[in-house]
């Protein structure tokens, strides 16, 4: 069983925050994705019908960045808690976040 559970959009949001130099890590990106995945209970979710159509329909207005809507989605349809620094998802009402 999977302890930490990694969003579909998950790495793309690591990458994308690396590229705009918003998030620096302590070792290059391929580094980085290597060991953090090879810790035992890391695991990426799949990207499944059920997380895009929840992604297409967040209730209450959510923002229109498609990562952070698949992420978001997936700790709903999963029913866990989204674990996040990102303001915008810290307030979004219908998503149990640990900030």
């Amino acid at each position: 069983m999977s302890w930490v559970r990694i969003p579909p959009g998950g790495p793309l949001e690591i990458a994308k925050l690396c590229e705009y130099e918003r998030l620096e890590l302590p070792v290059e990106l391929p580094e980085w994705f290597r060991l953090a995945l090879g810790y035992s209970g890391v695991a990426i979710l799949e990207l499944t019908p059920d997380i895009a159509m929840e992604s297409a329909g967040l209730p209450g207005g959510f923002h229109r960045d498609p990562a952070d809507q698949i992420i978001v989605a997936t700790a709903r349809v999963h029913q866990v808690s989204l674990v996040t620094s990102d303001r915008k998802l810290v307030r979004y009402p219908h998503v149990w976040t640990v900030a």
